[in-house]
């Protein structure tokens, strides 16, 4: 199934405002949440192709919504790509540890001026 639709969740505007730009042009539909909670809720109203997760956010971990969304039938099958940057801890001090949560995959954001182009399919 092409990717259309893809849920952007960082707390950060510069970051989500980037993706934003980039998919843009890229001819996807983007739709953003600013935090885990609205993260949690948006892939039910919108029915995204995929998410694009930040990790460390305030409140709700990227874990944490990560999790939430895995474990509904509702959203369990939109795929969850984590975007972190290097060696990042939570805010509680846990080591970050992509594994056993259910996302796809991660990438680092090492995105600023390093992205030419970003296509899925």
């Amino acid at each position: 199934m092409p990717v259309k639709k893809i849920l952007i969740v960082d707390d950060s505007p510069t970051d989500r405002q980037f993706l934003l730009e980039v998919l843009s042009k890229a001819g996807y539909q983007r739709v953003t949440a600013e935090n885990g909670d609205e993260a949690i809720a948006k892939p039910k109203t919108e029915q995204p192709d995929l998410i694009l997760m930040d990790v460390v956010m305030p409140g709700t971990s990227g874990y944490q919504v990560t999790r939430a969304i895995t474990r509904d039938e509702a959203t369990k099958h939109i795929p969850v790509i984590m975007c972190t940057s290097k060696n990042q801890e939570t805010t509680d001090g846990t080591k970050l540890t992509a594994a056993s949560v259910g996302e796809l995959a991660a990438l680092a954001k090492e995105l600023k001026g390093s992205v030419s182009r970003f296509r899925m399919e």
